[in-house]
């Protein structure tokens, strides 16, 4: 009886859902060839699902997390240290992203005709645009915020969830609290709707991937592999190296002592996903294990576990410039910034929002990238997320170590 009910369990996870809807619009996509194109429509369902949401839900997490983060100030040395920290290490993270990308080229290889058999409306070969500095900056700033909502325009709606985040922060509590709490609401709402939508993420996996493989077979597919083994080796950098260096620049922690400590966390975090659910290790770690004094890390790490999200931050990075190298797009100076900026300020304004796959389409959105092909990455969401979390939780400790030692 107990092994039927895991059975139960296992079928109704919806990871499992996904990765075997992928498998079957594999095996129905190669029996039936080009003919497997009559799934398309479930896969456009899904995608036109996320359209829906995604901007709306950007700017209110962006809004939500602003007004929790422009609060910190209050928290003097403290606060103070570890925006910087955050802020500075998560941007240094995407440059990573980048230069890793740009070198191993995950994307690159497939014939821009293949590509467009598959979505032939597409325009893959953008030209590259004049780098206009001030222009680019200007362009950042929406004249009418609400027409940058109307027209998707990612940029401009995080520069205004900021400021209007930030905006709220300083307001005495009896004026602010009644509209955060009402932002949060809404947040709140639109999980809700992010939960129904992802129970129709196997249909339009199925559609999209026998869509795909009746269309070109398994290339695309090993595309996927690329990235994920390119994620790995950027884990293992900051791991090994971009911490390690950090520490040493900025504390007098040494660093094998830091590991092992962090081992505990970093297994909880590997197995749960989720840095909220690692933080009581992760706090009592940090005070029993690294000497962190207790006033500095009941502050850093849980605000770390909202806003500290360097795994994110390349990910995003990563699928950006992965699918700009699979639709053969030549990226500008200007989408290269997008790309940065939506990550970075992205990542650390996602507080409340399960997952990265919203997000992801933000950074996309934002340089001009189709989504068409995001749903490909979904089977192997949970290998990424999992490494994504053991690096923001290493983050938070890091950072934990750091201020506390620069705010003594």
């Amino acid at each position: 009886m107990n092994f039927n009910n895991k059975i139960i369990k296992v079928f109704r996870d919806l990871s499992f859902q996904i990765l075997l809807a992928m498998i079957m619009g594999i095996v129905v996509g190669k029996l039936m060839g080009q003919s497997a194109s009559v799934f398309a429509p479930l896969g456009a369902l899904f995608i036109q699902l996320i359209k829906m949401l995604v901007v709306p839900l950007v700017f209110v997490s962006i809004v939500s997390g602003a007004a929790s983060l422009g609060a910190t100030q209050s928290a003097g040395r403290i606060g103070v240290t570890t925006i910087i920290y955050v802020f500075g290490t998560t941007f240094l993270a995407v440059l990573i992203a980048f230069a890793a990308s740009e070198f191993f080229r995950p994307g690159a290889g497939i014939s821009l005709e293949t590509i467009r058999a598959f979505f032939p409306e597409q325009n893959y070969s953008q030209p590259v645009e004049k780098m206009d500095f001030w222009k680019m900056i200007i362009d950042i700033i929406p004249a009418n915020p609400i027409q940058a909502m109307a027209e998707g325009n990612i940029l401009q709606l995080i520069f205004f969830g900021l400021f209007l985040g930030f905006g709220l922060s300083v307001l005495p509590v009896s004026k602010k609290q009644s509209v955060v709490n009402g932002f949060n609401t809404i947040l709140e709402a639109l999980i809700w709707c992010i939960g129904k939508v992802m129970l129709v993420a196997p249909l339009g996996v199925f559609g999209l991937m026998a869509d795909a493989t009746g269309t070109f077979g398994f290339d695309l597919l090993i595309k996927v592999g690329n990235l994920l083994w390119v994620n790995i080796i950027i884990f293992f950098f900051m791991l090994i190296v971009f911490y390690p260096v950090t520490l040493k620049l900025f504390s007098k922690q040494k660093i094998v002592p830091f590991w092992k400590a962090l081992l505990r966390p970093q297994i909880v975090a590997f197995s749960t996903a989720s840095s909220m659910a690692t933080l009581p290790v992760t706090l009592d770690t940090c005070e029993k294990d690294l000497g962190v004094s207790k006033e500095t890390a009941s502050f850093v790490v849980p605000l770390g576990a909202t806003i500290n999200m360097t795994g994110n931050a390349i990910y995003y990075t990563l699928v950006a410039l992965f699918f700009a190298q699979l639709y053969g797009i030549e990226l500008s100076f200007a989408q290269y910034m997008a790309i940065a900026l939506t990550s970075t300020v992205g990542s650390i304004g996602q507080a409340g929002v399960p997952g990265p796959t919203l997000l992801v389409v933000a950074v996309l959105v934002s340089a001009g990238i189709p989504i068409e092909g995001l749903p490909l990455l979904y089977a192997l969401d949970r290998i990424f997320d999992m490494l994504r979390t053991v690096l923001n939780i290493t983050g938070d400790a890091a950072c934990a170590v750091i201020v506390d030692r620069k705010t003594r």
